[in-house]
């Protein structure tokens, strides 16, 4: 049976402050954030009923509306207890969440300057990125035609919906040729990220990172990074072009998504999946709380 689709689900969404039914949170066709992009979001999960950094999603979604230049009206501390409401209202545990802030439809053109900032935020039930088959022996991912914008023409460190129209088009590709997701390179011809996570190898236990300039720094990054400290791992953070992934041998994505997900193969690039990637993953399962809820089952 095929998936509903995602307007046809049911429950609620909290929209500018209230309880909407799930099926009633819409827009107007003129919105500004449909056609200008001016428009920004979180991509957070629960587990065990706990928002995973929850508090940084939200810092991040004010300083994503600050960069596109407009003011979310509502404060931080209001969209921290806005999520939890919604988790509850949905009587949910495990889950994915995306709030999301946007331009709204009372003016129409480059210029929104009066604009009404909205905010909705809702929460259903989404398993990991991957199938668990595809997690277990890697995902494959081929080159992606577009790399991501030079910092000096995009507002590279904002979660902004513009940003992921050039992910899209590359992971539809890449799906078209039988491939999961695309890799893509930044402005300067240097390994950037996936097409909605980053990327880190391993060389000789050797964890090795793109530096996020000119993609987006993320959460799900910068845990797995304190977590490979925490174990002792040394990680270094680099440029890294693409010819080198030949002496790589291990690959995996992060992101709140893709959580930690093994890469078994880039274009004509192959990889295993070791120890490493096999702890951290054990470790990022204990850090959100998966762990604990298997143990107590």
């Amino acid at each position: 049976m095929a998936a509903l689709p995602f307007d046809q689900l049911e429950g609620y969404i909290w929209f500018n402050g209230e309880f909407v039914p799930w099926s009633e949170a819409k827009v107007h066709v003129l919105t500004h954030g449909l056609h200008y992009a001016s428009s920004v979001f979180e991509g957070q999960r629960a587990y065990n009923g706990k928002i995973f950094k929850l508090r940084e999603h939200t810092q991040r979604l004010h300083y994503s509306a600050d960069i596109l230049g407009f003011e979310i009206p509502y404060s931080i501390e209001e969209i921290d207890a806005a999520c939890m409401d919604v988790l509850k209202k949905q009587g949910l545990t495990d889950a994915y969440m995306r709030p999301i802030a946007w331009r709204g439809s009372e003016m129409m053109g480059i210029s929104a300057q009066k604009n009404r900032i909205n905010l909705a935020i809702a929460a259903w039930e989404w398993p990991s990125y991957f199938s668990p088959e595809e997690r277990l022996k890697g995902i494959r991912l081929t080159m992606a035609k577009y790399q991501r914008p030079d910092p000096k023409t995009a507002p590279s460190t904002a979660k902004a919906a513009g940003l992921y129209m050039i992910c899209t088009i590359s992971k539809h590709a890449a799906e078209a040729e039988g491939y999961t997701d695309a890799l893509m390179l930044d402005w300067r011809g240097c390994v950037a990220e996936a097409t909605g996570a980053n990327i880190f190898f391993i060389k000789d236990g050797i964890i090795h990172t793109p530096e996020p300039e000119g993609f987006l720094d993320g959460i799900t990054r910068r845990t797995v990074i304190g977590l490979a400290k925490r174990r002792g791992m040394q990680l270094i953070e680099r440029a890294i072009m693409p010819e080198e992934m030949a002496d790589f041998e291990q690959c995996f994505l992060t992101g709140t998504a893709a959580e930690i997900t093994p890469v078994s193969e880039i274009a004509q690039y192959n990889f295993t999946v070791g120890k490493e990637i096999e702890a951290l993953i054990a470790d990022y399962d204990r850090e959100v709380g998966k762990l604990e809820k298997s143990q107590a089952a």
